[in-house]
């Protein structure tokens, strides 16, 4: 099973759910398709930032 706080399991192109800085109180979950991954370090305990292709970002929950 792939990690979303692994850095090395994402993919520019997959399919993820990722929770935005607005939403993080609530932990509403946003469906999008990585454009870019923003965090640099290998693993994140809050889970991988990325840029979305409708340029929203967030950090990855769920990897679809």
């Amino acid at each position: 099973m792939r990690d979303p706080k692994d850095r090395a399991d994402i993919k520019p192109g997959l399919k993820v759910k990722i929770v935005l800085k607005k939403d993080q109180k609530t932990g509403k979950l946003t469906l999008g398709v990585v454009k870019d991954i923003l965090t640099n370090s290998s693993m994140h305990p809050r889970g991988i930032k990325v840029r979305l292709q409708d340029g929203q970002v967030g950090r990855v929950q769920e990897i679809l």
